[in-house]
């Protein structure tokens, strides 16, 4: 294991893009879900880098949820962090809203839980310094971290290790 245990925060990526035309499904100027999906793979993907100080392979998205449409020319923000960490394994979590422009308010439209597993230089799982958990919200958000992987081993027949 290399490295001093990090907070939430140390991990926290914030990436912004502006959905352009290629973005959307044409005639309706929605989103595509696939390229929101890259998006938020990259943003979890660099805080879980930031976590463990080396490469990751992203394992699962265990939830993605579209809580309202983006369009074309939607300014979006990404905010992701680390919220669990296990021994080679750890759950980012990644909030994405769209910021106008001109009011400066924040809409809500997308979550998402994803898991990361660490590697090392031929591919293989590797540990990586703890979670240190500093305040209240980072202290709920690991027993929900918690409680989704107790629930993603026992679906896979695995039980809670």
């Amino acid at each position: 294991m290399t490295g001093a245990a990090l907070t939430p925060t140390a991990s926290r990526c914030v990436m912004t893009q502006i959905v352009m035309p290629t973005h959307t499904n044409g005639a309706a100027g929605v989103m595509f879900g696939g390229v929101m999906m890259q998006w938020i793979d990259v943003c979890a993907g660099v805080a879980a880098m930031r976590h463990c100080g080396g490469r990751v392979v992203t394992a699962s998205i265990d939830r993605l949820d579209f809580l309202h449409p983006v369009r074309v020319s939607d300014v979006v923000v990404l905010q992701a962090q680390v919220n669990y960490t296990g021994r080679t394994s750890m759950e980012v979590g990644c909030r994405v809203e769209t910021e106008d422009m001109i009011t400066r308010t924040r809409r809500y439209t997308t979550k998402a839980y994803l898991t990361f597993v660490a590697v090392d230089e031929v591919g293989a799982p590797r540990q990586f310094p703890p979670l240190v958990l500093e305040t209240a919200d980072d202290r709920r958000r690991y027993a929900q971290a918690q409680a989704r992987r107790a629930d993603r081993l026992r679906a896979a027949g695995r039980g809670a290790r």
